[in-house]
């Protein structure tokens, strides 16, 4: 295991896909001088601002043979790429009656925390997991990162990586050699007996915070890392809520239509698992607003410890009211 950083595990899955396919490319609005220098220019295009464009043209390129990465750079930028995400990537594989695979990968960061204003600090997975036909993902450690970002670039449908910006310079363990992790598999980060936390992204990490906490008052919880948002890993949530009886789920996004909102919907749909619920389950969400650029407002109006603690205290009680 090596110690780096979530943005080095990226870059390193990355190169590695590339040494060992030659048919990856990568395209994307900011210059990648590591990849530039290592693979030339016809495999690292350096593209206009235009994410309409390299957009289309990373879909092409994958039904043509090639296996393209294209990098969005903050998902507020594919919002002027809809048509190409929408009607064209999630639904080309139906069209085309299976007959051709589109092996392209579109990468984004994501989430807010930095004060990066209301346009920069946006978490819309939900809008792209309403597509049926894209697989996406969304890891919240190093290890993960690198693991998926590798699945991804080698699944043959369109992939999209969620890559959360507050998760940059975090660090963690990383395994030696070649290695995936798979598409479609939760992880239990900490095993527990009286809550299940899910945490999506950046509030794992918080979540894991909360339970080292917690434990000192004897409160015993577990944390589940979806790490793919489609497709769920249903059964692995479901199975926890079934031990513990309680369920809080924490999303960066607002709670309409949101990542939590199909969390829960997973849960309280299973007879099994509904019957096993001791309290109603908790949503620890962002404010219905756009973020905030100032420092106090943001964190107002995101999910944070406190508001995570609030809703386990709560779930303990049996109480109901929205926190």
């Amino acid at each position: 295991m090596r110690e780096i950083s979530f943005t080095q595990a990226l870059d390193e899955a990355m190169a590695e896909e590339m040494r060992r396919d030659e048919r990856i490319i990568a395209l994307a609005t900011t210059r990648a001088a590591a990849l530039e220098n290592e693979f030339g220019t016809k495999r690292v295009r350096f593209t206009p601002i235009s994410e309409a464009a390299f957009t289309g043209i990373g879909l092409g390129a994958a039904g043509s043979g090639f296996r393209p990465v294209v990098h969005w750079g903050m998902v507020t930028f594919s919002f002027v790429a809809m048509d190409q995400i929408v009607n064209q990537a999630s639904k080309i594989r139906y069209m085309f009656g299976g007959q051709a695979d589109f092996p392209v990968t579109y990468r984004c960061t994501t989430g807010g925390g930095a004060q990066t204003a209301a346009q920069h600090s946006q978490s819309p997975y939900s809008m792209f997991m309403h597509l049926a036909g894209l697989k996406i993902i969304l890891p919240s450690t190093p290890a993960d990162a690198k693991g998926l970002l590798k699945s991804a670039i080698r699944d043959n449908n369109p992939v999209i990586s969620f890559e959360c910006s507050r998760l940059a310079s975090i660090t963690g363990p990383v395994p030696e050699g070649d290695y995936t992790v798979p598409i479609g598999v939760a992880d239990v980060k900490r095993a527990g007996t009286d809550v299940t936390v899910v945490g999506l992204a950046y509030y794992v990490r918080e979540a894991l915070a909360v339970a080292d906490e917690l434990a000192a008052e004897g409160i015993s919880i577990e944390v589940i890392d979806p790490r793919t948002l489609v497709p769920m890993d249903a059964e692995t949530i479901r199975a926890s809520v079934r031990r513990t009886g309680r369920l809080v789920v924490v999303d960066e996004a607002p709670a309409t239509c949101s990542a939590a909102s199909e969390i829960i919907a997973l849960i309280s749909e299973d007879p099994d698992t509904f019957q096993a619920l001791k309290a109603p389950v908790q949503r620890v969400c962002a404010a219905p607003v756009p973020v905030p650029f100032s420092p106090p407002l943001e964190r107002a109006a995101l999910p944070d410890q406190t508001r995570i603690k609030t809703a386990i205290r709560r779930v303990l009680e049996g109480a109901a009211v929205a926190v």
